[in-house]
């Protein structure tokens, strides 16, 4: 079944940070790109999954999977990485709105999983793709 250009373009759209951000730290590890802290094994292990999972879900593979493991790597990315709890002043702000970039990726990756799961040419009904 043929997509909606809208909805491709947004699977597109949502996917992008991941491979562009996961991307960015890959080429930080390999020298490709300087004055940034290099990630270590952990940090690259995590970069090459975001990586890989944005051009999964670009390209429409595995979509509803992955949407929903991507939507739980930013839950605890959004509370260990951005605590603005913790900030006061400016940081503070800048903290809190990483966090609720986060959570509104969030909720897009679980649109994008049940909208998945809900297409019409599903094989089984409720089976996430």
């Amino acid at each position: 079944m043929k997509q909606p250009i809208p909805y491709v373009v947004a699977r597109i759209l949502l996917a992008s940070v991941f491979v562009g951000l996961g991307g960015e730290r890959l080429l930080v590890k390999v020298g490709a790109l300087t004055g940034r802290t290099a990630p270590g094994a952990a940090g690259v292990a995590l970069s090459a999954f975001e990586v890989l999972a944005g051009i999964a879900i670009m390209l429409g593979w595995q979509v509803g999977r992955l949407s929903l493991l991507l939507a739980v790597f930013l839950i605890v990315d959004a509370f260990i990485a951005h605590p603005f709890w913790n900030f006061s002043g400016p940081e503070q702000r800048g903290e809190l709105l990483h966090f609720l970039k986060n959570l509104s990726i969030i909720g897009g990756l679980l649109l994008l999983s049940w909208t998945e799961a809900h297409r019409p040419d599903t094989k089984a009904p409720g089976e996430l793709r």
